[in-house]
């Protein structure tokens, strides 16, 4: 019903909808100015008729809907409950059915599963109620073709999916200013080895120096390239584009046509390029098709079958006297090197002129209804793109995204200049950013024995040492099979799937299999391999990972300011010094072990040595560092000691105490003691007391002069003199 309603009708109904919307907020609103009125007998003899009349409309509504329609009812205290509760389910019900019409004019049966055409079968034709007599197709939603011969297997050069870094393809270049590098000489011995990996060999081998090898091939050009005069010329209007109905659609699976088009765009002054890309059943991504579109006809190339003769475009893509025009080409600039051997020179991407023009969003979409008026249909965007033949729905979809691409840049730029006052300084920026994107260079993927440490992070999970090398032998194994079977990650094995193994640590196979859900086809096949990977990490011993623990314990509040981060820092050192040098990372160390790591501390920060009230094991430090074995007791040996000196007897009644720090100034105290006075206060009397008293003779104070040593909150004045605790011959005896 709602269908076919024509736009008069919806316009008239949306005005009376409006004006209703109107006239209920005019009315008195509930509280004491209703029962104002109400008090009224005109009144309130006008809302119960008026409330009367809308009752019966309802009800009539939902009679035609099939629905109980509302019965008055007397009973006052029920009978409201009631007729609430029916125009909810009446209400649940209509919008149902205005939800099946839509779906239904949609192209869209529920009766049905969704049709996703695959491969090479015809399009499918779905009839519903709605277009039984008219005979309308259906417009699909491709999804997913499970049924598609991997293009891979035709291509003449195979996909380099090494460990190694990318090579540039480009062996041909036109415009060029600063000509290519020699052309390496072939080499039987390293036909087999990665083009990266191959040169590496030779530069060894040889001791010749490759210059350039993994650098853009056209960064010279692009580096002295200046913006075309052409671009700022205000006479120049933004030409209308024609509807794609008028304009001529050429679809290039031939060598032949692939080069006539490149004459073609020799001769012009700009043309417009969009890429189609697949992700998900190959390890670096497919180029799948590529849109041009001039000012009178579009071009739709077959980048699958043509993925060897691609670089005939690298002609007209690196003149610099014709603009190029993009809209978000980050990922596209690296998929045509990576893929197709193109590079960009005299690029204008309207992504960033819809940044500069500080435009509502900016993406294609928001451009083409802003500027075009014409509501793009994003259905197919996450599409199969390696269907062959493509529906006639998805080459309009793609032809879309470039044929109104040139009308955009026009008025784009005219915007540009318009907002700079006819200066070229915003569209010189527009320009420059646009450049800066054609400069970038496509990385391949490196594995690296860190390389799951970026990722492990992202799970925002704390493993324990087994759990930790699960997911590191699940990455390397997932990485390698991906690169040898020419899938993507996420297909071999997903991340949550992998974070879920090594968190559950599966003793049987059959708890690997648990734990994806669906389960990956190669999952299924290597699940034997896998369940040997996590028994090899059980073996490992059972610690917790310290180095995220490490990190979470020095996170900081962010509302705590520079000077309370640094203080915390401080008051950790002093409480325990030998994080400062690493030793805490050490818990498993000897005796002996302990001995020489605290001489080379000792030697490094000897003040602060002396200072810690809190030094670990100072009975087994005393005995290492003096190198002398446990003396036996005067009652079985009988053997008279020397008498030791005065300084020496008191380290020997208490050898607890072996590392007495020595007095220090208030001075000192002032700056270390921090936290170690009050904790040095509750102590026993043989530990560091910052209540004593310095022997040394103190000078009297004048009459009149007072002492601001005791007015910590008054003064920060410090006791004349000098300090001596930097001096060594005032160190303690060891």
């Amino acid at each position: 019903m709602f269908v076919f309603l024509s736009l008069s009708h919806l316009q008239n109904a949306f005005g009376t909808v409006v004006s209703g919307t109107k006239a209920s907020a005019g009315l008195p609103q509930a509280g004491d100015e209703f029962d104002f009125y109400r008090s009224f007998p005109g009144f309130q003899e006008f809302c119960e008729s008026q409330g009367d009349t809308l009752l019966h409309c309802m009800s009539r509504l939902m009679q035609h809907h099939g629905c109980r329609s509302l019965i008055k009812d007397q009973n006052k205290l029920t009978g409201l409950e009631e007729r609430f509760d029916l125009v909810v389910d009446s209400n649940d019900v209509i919008l149902e059915r205005a939800g099946i019409l839509l779906d239904e004019a949609d192209g869209l049966n529920r009766s049905q599963r969704p049709v996703m055409p695959a491969g090479f079968q015809p399009p499918k034709i779905l009839v519903s109620s709605w277009n039984r007599e008219v005979g309308r197709s259906k417009t699909f939603r491709l999804l997913q073709a499970k049924n598609i011969a991997r293009p891979q297997l035709k291509f003449r050069e195979k996909i380099d999916n090494s460990n190694t870094p990318f090579v540039p393809k480009i062996f041909i270049k036109p415009n060029a200013i600063k000509p290519l590098p020699s052309l390496r000489e072939e080499r039987p011995e390293d036909l087999d080895v990665p083009p990266a990996l191959a040169d590496f060999i030779h530069q060894q081998r040889t001791q010749e120096q490759v210059d350039d090898m993994f650098a853009h091939p056209y960064q010279y050009e692009l580096d002295h390239l200046s913006m075309p005069e052409r671009l700022v010329l205000k006479t120049q209007e933004p030409q209308m584009y024609k509807p794609m109905a008028e304009t001529n659609l050429f679809i290039i699976t031939a060598l032949e046509d692939l080069v006539d088009l490149n004459e073609k765009l020799c001769k012009l002054p700009e043309f417009a390029v969009d890429l189609e890309h697949h992700s998900y059943r190959s390890f670096l991504g497919l180029t799948c098709l590529m849109q041009i579109s001039t000012r009178d006809e579009d071009f739709i190339i077959d980048t699958l079958e043509l993925r060897s003769e691609m670089y005939v475009l690298n002609e007209a893509f690196t003149d610099p006297s014709i603009v190029k025009v993009f809209h978000g080409a980050d990922s596209d600039i690296e998929w045509l090197q990576r893929d197709l051997g193109l590079y960009v020179v005299n690029l204008f991407d309207t992504h960033q002129a819809s940044r500069a023009l500080n435009l509502a969003r900016h993406s294609l979409d928001h451009l083409l209804k802003h500027f075009c008026n014409v509501e793009s249909d994003k259905r197919y965007q996450l599409a199969d793109w390696r269907i062959r033949p493509l529906p006639d729905e998805m080459v309009q979809y793609a032809r879309a995204d470039t044929h109104f691409l040139l009308y955009i840049y026009d008025t784009m730029r005219a915007q540009l200049l318009e907002f700079g006052h006819g200066q070229p300084g915003l569209l010189q920026s527009v320009w420059n950013r646009s450049k800066e994107i054609s400069l970038k260079k496509y990385v391949k993927p490196i594995f690296t024995e860190e390389s799951y440490l970026e990722l492990q992070k992202k799970q925002k999970k704390f493993f324990n040492t087994q759990q930790l090398t699960t997911f590191r032998l699940l990455f390397a194994w997932r990485d390698k099979l991906a690169r040898q079977e020419d899938e993507s990650t996420g297909y071999v094995l997903p991340t949550h799937m992998m974070s879920k193994i090594a968190e559950e640590l599966p003793k049987e196979p059959q708890g690997i299999i648990a734990c994806c859900n669906p389960v990956p086809p190669l999952v299924r096949q290597q699940v034997n391999e896998l369940h040997l990977l996590v028994q090899e990490a059980r073996e490992m011993p059972l610690l917790k990972n310290h180095f995220l623990l490490q990190d979470e314990e020095e996170k900081v509040d962010q509302k705590d300011s520079v000077a309370q981060m640094k203080a915390r820092q401080i008051l950790k050192s002093f409480e325990n010094p030998f994080r400062m040098v690493g030793l805490h990372l050490l818990p498993f160390i000897t005796c002996s072990e302990w001995a020489s790591y605290f001489c080379l501390f000792f030697s490094i920060y000897p003040p602060l040595v002396c200072m810690s009230t809190r030094m670990p094991n100072t009975t087994h430090l005393q005995k290492s560092l003096r190198g002398q074995k446990r003396e036996k007791s005067n009652s079985e040996t009988g053997e008279l000691t020397p008498k030791p000196r005065k300084k020496q007897m008191k380290v020997a009644e208490k050898p607890q105490d072996t590392f007495k720090p020595f007095d220090y100034s208030q001075s000192d105290l002032n700056v270390f003691a921090g936290e170690n006075i009050r904790h040095a206060k509750s102590k026993e009397s043989t530990q560091f007391d910052p209540n004593r008293q310095d022997k040394t003779k103190k000078k009297k104070m004048p009459k009149g002069q007072k002492n601001n040593f005791g007015a910590g909150n008054r003064s920060m004045s410090y006791m004349a003199g000098k300090s001596e605790r930097g001096f060594h011959h005032n160190w303690p005896k060891r």
